[in-house]
């Protein structure tokens, strides 16, 4: 099973989508929550998503979770996103979502994969809070804008994934962090890191699975 495909009409409309450059917010104590099955299709949005989307329930349900991609997302970020969570682990990770009138809006999304009684994965489930604005405009919006640079950069798109993830893999390498780590203390007071010997998150296109190299 590779990473999840949007549907065909999806990817299209969101080659040139209409961004206000309208942010929209939600409570700190809101939790958006969604579910998807392997493909990454929507089965379930709570009322708190589906407000701030801008979309219908009708609309979302068996819709890919692409439908609200924000061009301004490396998709790197997505790449990472996937790869941990068919590898049975969770995530947490920073994103901005497109609404449906072209506003957006910033989550600290947790998604987590869903197993039946056999531990097999059956899909995935995604709550999403209110972000640190701090972390998000000291950190997370540069490191954005970089990864998306220089995917821009680049003809290709497949070279430009490609890029960005050395770019990311590398910024990991300098700190001594995997992923999870940076995530978890970006913003925060850093007392030293691990030696180069760390692991190294990867993607065995053989088992289609996340590993440690």
């Amino acid at each position: 099973m590779g990473w999840p495909r949007a549907r065909s009409q999806v990817l299209k409309r969101n080659d040139k989508v209409h961004l206000s450059g309208v942010e929209r917010t939600f409570p700190e104590d809101d939790i958006i929550v969604s579910k998807t099955d392997l493909k990454g299709n929507l089965t379930y949005a709570n009322k708190i998503f589906i407000d701030i989307s801008g979309y219908t329930e009708k609309e979302l349900i068996g819709q890919p979770h692409s439908i609200l991609r924000n061009p301004q997302m490396p998709r790197v970020m997505f790449k990472v996103l996937w790869c941990m969570l068919q590898s049975g682990s969770e995530i947490f990770a920073y994103v901005v979502n497109r609404c449906k009138n072209g506003d957006h809006y910033w989550v600290y999304a947790h998604a987590t994969p869903s197993f039946d009684l056999k531990g097999n994965i059956i899909g995935y489930h995604s709550n999403r809070r209110v972000p640190d604005r701090r972390i998000l405009e000291e950190h997370i919006i540069p490191l954005y804008a970089k990864l998306r640079e220089e995917e821009q950069r680049h003809t290709s798109a497949k070279d430009g994934l490609t890029a960005s993830t050395k770019m990311l893999e590398s910024m990991l390498d300098d700190l001594g962090m995997d992923y999870d780590e940076f995530i978890a203390t970006v913003g925060k007071e850093r007392h030293g890191s691990r030696p180069s010997g760390r692991r190294r998150q990867g993607y065995d296109k053989e088992t289609e699975r996340c590993v440690w190299a």
